[in-house]
């Protein structure tokens, strides 16, 4: 009875292991190929997030290389519009540097003006008993140099004058920036508040603007009556902030304080070149004072410089030779930064 159960045991055992033994033939195919779908998914889901990330590489690489081609056209445009623009620095013409030094003259009125000049220093002179020929170049002088000269010395100071102030109106704008108002508002506040020239050409910003130019446009064109780089500085930051984006503030702040920087290192060169100026001072007013002082103990030994032609020959020759030496001793301390 015992030998027969463990019999039908062994048979029931041996009939479940060849029972799945049969199952896993008939099911083995149907396993591996779930395994190798499940495989093939997770190297689909891999290379999907593989494409996804080099796809969003991509994307911030040609992010970064679209911004710097933006970047790379906005300076080539500029620096086309600079070259125009240098010419208004160099060598404008009469009407803008009118506009430049702020003179509310018109080119008639100028060429008046300059006429009754000339005439005028040429009857002083002819009152005086000067001869016909320095009469006839104090009229050159008084009519074309002088009115011009005047032009030229109201011109660089109120270029002074505005880089005087210039720094202070950028930090308000950008403190104004900082505080949450709009730039054309903060251009509003300097256009009002600032002192002069600042305000008179942000004040033309702010016309520009209402007639329909942009900030980037309206600024780019204060180096028209404002001949300085600082200017220039200004309208090529606003106008590469409207085209590529950027934290306008930080912009600024970083303007500011460049310029300010020259400010110094401007004021540094001056006085550092002060001993070679009063050299130059001291060595150009030796001649007249040597001349001054031999016409006061011996005027008969030098009027023959001023009542002969050869000693007129002599005065022009040494005029020529000093204001030479002049002019090349000024070249020599004048530096540009």
């Amino acid at each position: 009875m015992f030998g027969l159960g463990l019999g039908t045991l062994g048979f029931i055992v041996l009939a479940a292991i060849s029972a799945g033994g049969i199952a896993y033939v008939f099911l083995f195919n149907s396993i591996s190929s779930e395994k190798t779908v499940n495989r093939r998914l997770e190297v689909v889901k891999k290379g999907e997030a593989d494409r996804q990330s080099a796809r969003a590489v991509r994307e911030r690489t040609n992010e970064a290389a679209r911004r710097r081609k933006t970047i790379q056209d906005t300076l080539h445009e500029l620096e086309q519009k600079q070259k125009n623009q240098d010419r208004n620095v160099t060598n404008p013409p009469l009407k803008v540097k009118l506009k430049q030094a702020g003179m509310e003259v018109s080119l008639q009125k100028f060429y008046i003006l300059s006429g009754v000049t000339g005439f005028l220093l040429a009857f002083i002179l002819l009152l005086f008993g000067a001869h016909p020929l320095v009469v006839l170049a104090s009229v050159v002088v008084g009519a074309v140099g002088l009115p011009r000269w005047f032009v030229n010395y109201m011109r660089k100071r109120r270029v002074t004058a505005f880089l005087e102030e210039f720094p202070n109106a950028l930090d308000v704008i950008v403190r104004a920036i900082r505080s949450g108002l709009p730039f054309n508002d903060a251009v509003r506040m300097i256009a009002a508040e600032a002192r002069e020239p600042v305000r008179t050409e942000f004040r033309r910003i702010v016309e520009a603007q209402q007639i329909g130019l942009s900030s980037a446009e309206a600024t780019a064109r204060m180096t028209e009556t404002m001949p300085c780089p600082e200017a220039n500085f200004f309208g090529i930051v606003i106008q590469i902030q409207s085209q590529s984006g950027g934290n306008l503030s930080e912009a600024l702040g970083n303007l500011s304080r460049v310029l300010r920087n020259r400010k110094k290192m401007k004021a540094r060169i001056q006085a550092l070149s002060m001993e070679a100026k009063a050299s130059a001072f001291i060595i150009g007013s030796l001649p007249p004072l040597v001349a001054t002082i031999v016409f006061v103990i011996s005027p008969d030994y030098i009027m023959p410089l001023f009542t002969t032609s050869t000693g007129h020959f002599l005065l022009l020759i040494s005029a020529f030779w000093m204001g030479l030496g002049i002019f090349i001793m000024r070249q020599m301390i004048n530096f540009e930064v």
